[in-house]
């Protein structure tokens, strides 16, 4: 697979998103600019200027009308995405983690973080797909985490529940309508940070990425455990594929964690493991830096992975990927006929 490589930040990558169609691809870094690109050819099809500290998250509602960011200058911002012009700016005491819209786009949740005597919070607000018309000023709710702060957050299926990452590895849920909680589980070792959540497509189970060095599939609607995949390094990212059973994990440890900072010693690799049997299938280099981001392209035709180096690099799978399987899914039962 020959990557195609962006490189329109200065520095590390912090989220990349693919709209629903897979035509475009977002990204963000710690140099407060939003990139938008082309996914095909890699082309930059334009920039969101506003952000006045590192960014952190971005999101595109599913008709890519609105792209909406949050930062460490502590806004949301909701952009036009053809135009480029700022709809709206909601203003927090700390800087803002995650951003998400739900399955419609009417909903968009953000995680804010816990600092200077702040607690931590998910807010959600009403959003209006009119780019003319107003947003509203205030969340329709808030959650306030007394305890772990949550790391990051998402909707599940139907909008039905907002779930929540927290910083002790443990996740959540919460009505999605109110913001009552429902139910908490310790999925992952006490104490590490749970460090990415990505929603299935059908957004009935999410995979995390932990500093646990795991990765785990999980239910939505009973938090338990369904799959888990054991790497060698702590893991910043981890998404889940379509059209093949497979996940894909990132991560590596930084340059001041290692003794060398070769590839190899740093493992900044993105990892395919076999969603069913948990197997270690194949890796991708080339990244200088540990992996930050994984998205994987909404037709499971290829992913995209943003560095610690600056650099995102588009994969388009090939003919290899599409054909590999393992002897029990090559095996299909001959219908047996009998005679009467």
């Amino acid at each position: 697979m020959r990557p195609i490589i962006l490189n329109g930040h200065e520095r590390a990558l912090t989220q990349i998103k693919f709209n629903r169609d897979g035509d475009l691809l977002f990204s963000t870094a710690k140099d407060h600019v939003v990139c938008a690109w082309f996914s095909a050819n890699g082309e930059r099809l334009g920039t969101y200027h506003g952000h006045q500290g590192a960014l952190w998250t971005v999101d595109i509602d599913p008709t890519s009308t609105i792209l909406a960011t949050g930062a460490a200058d502590n806004t949301i911002r909701l952009w036009e995405v053809r135009t480029g012009r700022l709809l709206k700016t909601w203003d927090f005491p700390t800087a803002v983690k995650r951003v998400e819209f739900n399955e419609d786009g009417n909903l968009l949740l953000a995680v804010t973080e816990q600092r200077m005597g702040y607690l931590g919070t998910v807010v959600a607000f009403n959003i209006n797909s009119d780019v003319d018309g107003p947003q509203e000023d205030e969340p329709i709710f808030k959650i306030t985490f007394d305890e772990s702060k949550a790391t990051v957050a998402a909707w599940s299926y139907l909008t039905k529940f907002i779930v929540t990452a927290h910083e002790d590895g443990s996740v959540a849920t919460w009505d999605a309508k109110d913001g009552s909680f429902i139910q908490r589980v310790q999925a992952h070792e006490q104490d590490m940070l749970i460090t990415d959540m990505q929603m299935a497509a059908d957004r009935t189970y999410f995979i995390t990425a932990c500093r646990d060095k795991t990765a785990k599939v999980i239910d939505v609607n009973t938090l338990q455990v369904l799959k888990t995949y054991v790497t060698d390094t702590p893991l910043n990212t981890a998404a889940i594929t379509p059209l093949k059973e497979f996940v894909v994990l990132g991560g590596g440890q930084a340059a001041s964690e290692v003794t060398t900072t070769s590839q190899r010693q740093g493992k900044f690799e993105a990892r395919f493991y076999h969603k069913i049997f948990e197997e270690e299938i194949g890796r991708v280099k080339g990244h200088f830096g540990p992996l930050n981001t994984i998205a994987v392209h909404p037709a499971g035709t290829g992913y995209a992975s943003g560095g610690e180096d600056g650099y995102v690099r588009i994969h388009f799978f090939d003919k290899a990927y599409f054909d590999f399987k393992y002897e029990v899914e090559r095996f299909q039962p001959q219908e047996v006929q009998t005679t009467a």
